[in-house]
This record gives C-alpha cells, sequence and structure tokens, in this order.
C-alpha cells in the first residue's frame, strides 16, 4: 500500500507522518507540500502512486481536489483534521497520527 502525507509547506506535519509510518510492514510512504514553495512540492507523480492520501485540514482536501481532479482515480483523500500548530515529530503530533492513521491501513 502507497501513502502520501500532504500538508501545506512538508516541513513539519507530513514529514512527522511519513517518518512514523515509514517502518509499517507492506507500507510505501511519501510526504510532499500543496504549496509551490513547500520542501517537497506535491506533483501528479505523487498523487497517481498513491493508494491512499492524507491531507492534514479541509482546505488542502478542497485544494488538492482542484489541482488534481484528472489524476485522482481510486486514490482515497482522507482528511486528519489537524491544525499547523504542531512542530516536527512533536511527541502529541505523533500520538494524533498514531490515532488517526492505522484504521485506514490496516496497521
Amino acid at each position: 500500500m502507497n501513502l502520501l502525507f500532504v500538508c501545506s509547506q512538508n516541513k513539519l506535519r507530513s514529514p512527522t507522518a511519513e517518518s512514523v509510518f515509514s517502518d509499517v510492514p507492506n507500507v510505501n510512504v511519501r510526504s510532499a507540500g500543496l504549496n509551490n514553495n513547500a520542501e517537497i512540492p506535491l506533483g501528479i507523480e505523487d498523487v497517481v502512486w498513491a493508494d491512499c492520501i492524507f491531507v492534514m485540514e479541509q482546505a488542502q482536501k478542497k485544494k488538492l481536489r482542484t489541482h488534481f481532479k484528472e489524476h485522482l482515480k481510486e486514490q482515497r483523500v482522507i482528511c486528519l483534521g489537524i491544525p499547523d500548530n504542531y512542530e516536527y515529530m512533536e511527541p502529541a503530533l505523533i500520538k494524533l497520527f498514531k490515532q488517526k492513521v492505522p484504521q485506514y491501513i490496516g496497521a
């Protein structure tokens, strides 16, 4: 299963999620940002690669569907509802990911 975690800048939330789930068996993980100046900007190849795309906020889900609608086919797009007020690898952020994501990936 290919998981893609998306936030705005790919600096704090999505890279944390990528790190948290990188060692799950039978799961491949990437992260990217929706903004043009993101550390790793989201590209068509990322969207096509993913089986499941996790965004942090509803606005990101809307932006993803607007900019990549012709490339979103079978992928599930899930909003985790995690605001942008956490630092990279902050324990509270890791806890949120571990509470919210496993139900979607069977982990």
